[in-house]
This record gives structure tokens, C-alpha cells and sequence, in this order.
């Protein structure tokens, strides 16, 4: 016989949906409900609240006849507890992602999302049952996805489905890569990143123009919510700041200075006399260029779509002979060549085998061997490539040799940095907590207001039809103000500005107590309601 009860407020079978495994009970003597989430066994029950990342053995429901008093008080623990569950456990921040530092760029190159496509990314990811804002960090170390999830173990499972399926890479392969952070550890991930502490070269710059890029085209997306835009927002300014107050950036490489560096450790003796050919005449191309020029270059060939930024280039730089190359010249130049860099946002890679097998070999100056230096993800230059003797080819994940040297100064200011950020972190949360009694000010105002207009339509319906306008209007006015200064006091005790948390405790204190003294709690959950729109939305 079959078990069929009721949640307070929706279906069984919608509520253990939202909160459990999607695996379906066989046809068995015994059904078992089955929760997400790898973790450690907890305690199932904690304060009267069943968890819902218990394993699968930890609530049974028999269903031959036979009775099992514990499954059942867990059952119905689990009934009860689920709206409050839902009342009270607000949304989470998540960051899931891949960088430098868990995966190799083969696997990054597959998830990489261009910038172009970042508002459509937003787009799916926010059409997902448990996804409600959510945010792309795609960049030469890292492609993030930061969300604002209904229900974490459920929201983090349509993630990585979205993210297999756009990547054509097996969820299983994913979670061997992936770091996964919630709230505060989320908070503290993306200021790090802003201020140069999670790059490969520790300090660079060049990350907080990709946070502040997050924000402009973020902005007018539908999806890139208050939450979310005030996290990164929020993390332009510890960039900022950190750099201003700590000097981390001083005498830090970039990628593009790296590579160059790169380079030049790779090529024999000094070989200032190398034939240097940079594809791509972007940021992180232009950035190569003037490196060159820094470590004594004179002359160079640019290849790239346009001429308009070579041109740019060209007069930046005065002194130096660089030759424009259009791309249908490329495999010639690079035949030219001793030393190709390549940074461009081709998705599929310039350089295969069979293009450069036939290619006359470098100089005898640099060893008879072309070097590659690949600072695009997705990479420009396919791994094949490193096949061909007379090819020495490196990716970004190479440049960690050269950053190691200058280390150890920046680690010391990393360490003045993170205080910093700990103080930035403390004033984001209780910014967001505040955000809490947001629903709380205007259902009380809305609730005065009801009363008001229905006190007032009595009065001026005592007071005859043959009432003047400006009667009418200072009636009206009068009581708009006695309900703003009754309002007045309540309202500042809802509202604080996030600096210490005393005043916060206080302030969801009230929030609280108005919302019992003046009954403004409703009774589905507003995390519960969101859910059902999108699923029914989703399903139209």
C-alpha cells in the first residue's frame, strides 16, 4: 500500500522534488527517500528541523503494513518542519567553478564562455527551477558561475547539468575539477579574485577590469539581480581598495608580461635578434607588444583582423618598427617567425598540425625550434601541435615557473590584503542580511495603507457627497500623515546601515516582532512561492 500525506502548503511529491534526490522509489517493499550531497552523515534530526542532507538510509518508509515508529516520527518531523524550513532558510550565494588552480586548460577551454554570451548564459542559468540571479566570470584562469540558488544542493545540481550539457563535458568529470563555495566562503572567493590574491600571477591587474566587465554587461540583464550585482559590485571596491592600501600590484607580472618572459627563458643566449610575431592585437596583445618593447625589441609583425587597433599601437609606440599583417597572411608570417604569440578570442583553435608540419624552421640563432606562447583559453593552438619536432609550444598553465620568482614579496602584502577583505566581507554579509527586512517595510506599509483608505473612505462618506475637493484633499492628507508618523518609528527600527551587528541582531529582532504583532507573515513561504512560479512557468 502506498504512503500519500500532505505538506503543510504544497504536495509531498513537490516538496521531497525540491529538497531530495531525484531517483524514484522501486517497486520494492520499501521506498526510501533519497537526499543530495555527498557530506559526512550528520544528525537527521537537530532541533527539531530534519535536515534534508541526510543519506538515503536515513529515513525509511515501510510499505508492506508493518509499522516502524522512528521512520514515521521522522517522516512526520519532516512534514512539519518543511515550510518552516522554507521560511526560514533564505537564499544562498554559490559560486561553482573551474581555475587555474583545480583544472588544467584542456578541461577550462571546453567550459569557456565569451563575453558575448555571457547575458544568454545568465539567461538559461536563471530559467533553472532553483536559480533565481546568477552572474559569468570567463576568463584566460577561470570560468565561475556565481548564483543566487533557492536550494543549494538542488540549484548547484541544475548548474552542473547546464554546465555539462553547454560543455558536453560528464557532470562525473566536472565534480574531479570544480570548486564549490556558499555565502560567506562564496563572499570571500570573488573579493579575493577582485584583489589579485587567486590569480596565477598574484597581484595582476588585469582581473579587476574582468570584474568590473562582469557588472557592465550584467547591467539591464534580466538575472543579474540585486543580490549579485551587489556582490561584484561590492568586490570592485575591495579590488580597488586592497590595491590602493596594501601596493600588492607593485612589481607584479601579468599573464601577457609573464609570457614574454616566458619566452625570452626558453630562447638560447640572449637572442634579442628573435623574429617575434604577436596574433591578436587586443588587451592582452597589446599588453605582449609593449613587453617586447620593454625587454629591448625594436621590431615585430602583427597580425589581426583590422589594422584600426595596430595603427593605435603604432602610435603609441613610436620608435618601434611594427609591421601589420592581415589574418589571411598568417601561416606565411608565422613561416616568418622564431617566437608567435597568439591572443585572441577564436573559439576553435588557428593552429593545427597539418598547418604548420610544411612551415620552413626557425632560425638557427633560436635552435631550429618555433616557440609558441598560447595565452588564449580556448586555446589558439592545438595540443596536437606539440607533436612536430621542429615546435616548442606553452599554454597559460606554463607560466607558473616564471611567476614563482617574485613570489614571496607579494605573499606578505597578500597577507596585509586579506584583513581587508575580512572587513569588506563582514559589511557585504550585513548589507544582505538587512536586505531581509526589505519584504517586512513594505507589507507594513501596505498594511497601513489598506487601513487607511478604508477608514477614509468611511469618513468622507459620513461627511456627505456635497464635500469640497479641498476638503476632500486635507482629509486626505491628514490621515496620510498620521499614518507616517505612526509608521516612523517602525520603519527606522527596520532599517539599519549593516556597519555593526548588534544594530543588525536588533533590527531582525523587530522584523520579526512586526511581522507576528501585525500577522505580515504569509503562509507559504516566499522561498516555497518562487519555486512553484518557476516550475510552472518552466512548464508552459
Amino acid at each position: 500500500m502506498a504512503v500519500s500525506t500532505t505538506f503543510p502548503g504544497a504536495k509531498l511529491e513537490s516538496l521531497l522534488h525540491n529538497c531530495s534526490s531525484s531517483s524514484r522509489a522501486s517497486p520494492s517493499t520499501v521506498t526510501q527517500l533519497s537526499f543530495p550531497g555527498g557530506k559526512p552523515r550528520r544528525n537527521l534530526i537537530h532541533k527539531g528541523v530534519v535536515r534534508c542532507d541526510a543519506q538515503a538510509s536515513d529515513v525509511v518508509v515501510k510499505t508492506d503494513g508493518s509499522s516502524n515508529a522512528t521512520a514515521l516520527s521522522a517522516l512526520e518531523q519532516l512534514k512539519a518542519s518543511a515550510a518552516d524550513r522554507y521560511t526560514k532558510e533564505r537564499s544562498s550565494i554559490v559560486v561553482i567553478g573551474l581555475s587555474v588552480h583545480t583544472a588544467p586548460v584542456e578541461m577550462r577551454e571546453k567550459l569557456a564562455i565569451p563575453e558575448a554570451e555571457w547575458p544568454r548564459a545568465i539567461g538559461e542559468l536563471c530559467s533553472l527551477n532553483h536559480i533565481e540571479e546568477a552572474a559569468v566570470l570567463s576568463t584566460c584562469n577561470r570560468m565561475e558561475i556565481y548564483v543566487v540558488a533557492l536550494s543549494q544542493h538542488r540549484g548547484v545540481k541544475e548548474v552542473m547539468e547546464w554546465m555539462s550539457k553547454t560543455s558536453s563535458v560528464p557532470v562525473s568529470e566536472l565534480c574531479k575539477h570544480r570548486f564549490l563555495l556558499y555565502n560567506k566562503d562564496a563572499t570571500q572567493h570573488i573579493f579575493e579574485v577582485s584583489a589579485g590574491l587567486d590569480s596565477l600571477v598574484l597581484g595582476e591587474g588585469q582581473i579587476l577590469a574582468q570584474v568590473k566587465q562582469v557588472v557592465k554587461v550584467g547591467q539591464g540583464v534580466t538575472g543579474f539581480g540585486r543580490n549579485i550585482s551587489g556582490l561584484f559590485k561590492h568586490a570592485i571596491t575591495v579590488g580597488k581598495r586592497v590595491r590602493a592600501e596594501t601596493n600588492i600590484a607593485a612589481g607584479a607580472v601579468s599573464v601577457s608580461s609573464a609570457a614574454v618572459e616566458l619566452a625570452f627563458m626558453k630562447l638560447p643566449g640572449t637572442s634579442h635578434d628573435a623574429r617575434m610575431l604577436v596574433i591578436g592585437a587586443g588587451k592582452m596583445g597589446k599588453l605582449v607588444i609593449k613587453h617586447l618593447v620593454a625587454k629591448g625589441c625594436t621590431k615585430m609583425v602583427v597580425v589581426n583582423r583590422t589594422e584600426e587597433r595596430v595603427a593605435a599601437i603604432r602610435e603609441e609606440l613610436k620608435d618601434v618598427e611594427i609591421i601589420y599583417k592581415p589574418l589571411s597572411e598568417m601561416l606565411t608570417c608565422v613561416g616568418e617567425a622564431d617566437v608567435v604569440f597568439t591572443s585572441t578570442a577564436s573559439e576553435t583553435p588557428l593552429f593545427m598540425k597539418d598547418h604548420l608540419k610544411d612551415l620552413p624552421p626557425a632560425s638557427q640563432d633560436v635552435g631550429g625550434q618555433r616557440i609558441f606562447i598560447d595565452i588564449s583559453v580556448p586555446r589558439n593552438v592545438d595540443s596536437c601541435v606539440s607533436d612536430l619536432d621542429s615546435v616548442r609550444v606553452y599554454n597559460v598553465d606554463d607560466l607558473k615557473e616564471v611567476v614563482a620568482a617574485n613570489k614571496e614579496d607579494r605573499l606578505r602584502k597578500a597577507m596585509e590584503a586579506q584583513t581587508i577583505i575580512a572587513e569588506e566581507s563582514k559589511q557585504f554579509e550585513a548589507w544582505r542580511d538587512s536586505l531581509e527586512t526589505v519584504p517586512t517595510i513594505k507589507k507594513l506599509r501596505a498594511y497601513a495603507e489598506r487601513i487607511r483608505v478604508a477608514e477614509l473612505d468611511k469618513c468622507l462618506g459620513k461627511m456627505g457627497e456635497d464635500i469640497s475637493k479641498k476638503m476632500r484633499r486635507a482629509v486626505d492628507d491628514l490621515s496620510r500623515g498620521m499614518v507616517n508618523r505612526l509608521l516612523h518609528g517602525p520603519m527606522q527600527h527596520l532599517r539599519c546601515d549593516g556597519s555593526d551587528s548588534r544594530t543588525l541582531n536588533e533590527t531582525l529582532e523587530n522584523m520579526h516582532a512586526l511581522n507576528r504583532m501585525f500577522s505580515l507573515e504569509t503562509e507559504i513561504s516566499v522561498l516555497e512561492q518562487k519555486i512553484r512560479a518557476k516550475v510552472e512557468q518552466n512548464q508552459k
